[in-house]
């Protein structure tokens, strides 16, 4: 790894790890960046992954005050169904390919971002026939716990966009503040990748000195996005989220054409 290689995957980790403070999609920076750096598909991911944990963890801290309004239940069942879907996406990854996977990547946003883009409306008419406004009923929790094991598992298995899918879930469960949205997908964004790292420790998949370089850029671009994130005006922040929601959809489209 050359100077030029450094600093493009330094760049690469801090908007990486930006994104994952406020939309998710941090993966998209992070994991070419190393695939041009020479470093193969599978320890790319692998690196790219430990990089943006722990810039996750640590655009926690400025969240602490939406966190501390979350029912502690909802948060136990939605961090334990991460782990154990995180951990079983990492592990179908060391064994397996992840051309088939890849090329779901686009549909996966697309369904995603649409979801997101139209939630306001969706969420209105869930509320109508399923939700209560002041409290969530364990089928509802249930459902929910399903479709964030399905999100984890692709997450260990790849992660990219991610956050976006978890953005959609938590708005369909009824929470509209996009800063509360932001902190919980940032916690289970952590529990996810967190689990996948030790299964990538383990089976020798992550390229250290490519590590360290993105890591320091992670908790740099982390940390200070998920700070101003929270003093901007929500329809801007949502916004943000559609606009690269949309520009990801597209932009693996044309790559899997290509």
């Amino acid at each position: 790894m050359n100077i030029a290689q450094a600093s493009l995957l330094f760049l690469a980790a801090v908007v990486g790890g930006m994104l994952n403070a406020v939309a998710g999609g941090g993966s998209f920076f992070g994991f070419p960046a190393l695939l041009f750096c020479g470093v193969p598909a599978i320890p790319a991911n692998a690196t790219n992954t430990i990089a943006l944990w722990l810039g996750s963890v640590a655009s926690i801290g400025p969240y602490r005050h939406e966190l501390s309004t979350q029912r502690r239940e909802v948060l136990i069942l939605l961090i334990g169904t991460s782990l154990v879907g995180g951990m079983l996406g990492a592990v179908l990854l060391l064994k397996t390919p992840a051309t088939t996977f890849t090329a779901l990547i686009p549909y996966l946003l697309l369904i995603a971002t649409a979801l997101f883009a139209f939630s306001p409306a969706i969420t209105t008419l869930l509320r109508t026939n399923v939700l209560d406004k002041t409290r969530l009923t364990w089928r509802v929790l249930g459902g929910v716990s399903v479709a964030q094991l399905i999100i984890s598992i692709y997450g260990g298995y790849f992660g990219g966009g991610i956050g976006i899918l978890m953005l959609a879930t938590l708005s369909l469960m009824g929470v509209e503040n996009i800063h509360v949205m932001n902190a919980l997908k940032t916690v289970l964004a952590s529990f996810i990748n967190g689990i996948a790292v030790i299964a990538f420790i383990i089976g020798r998949a992550i390229f250290w000195p490519q590590a360290i370089v993105m890591i320091v850029g992670a908790i740099i671009g982390g940390y200070g996005a998920a700070y101003y994130a929270r003093k901007i005006e929500q329809k801007w922040v949502r916004l943000f989220v559609i606009i690269v929601g949309v520009s990801l959809t597209v932009y693996f489209f044309l790559h899997i054409s290509l």
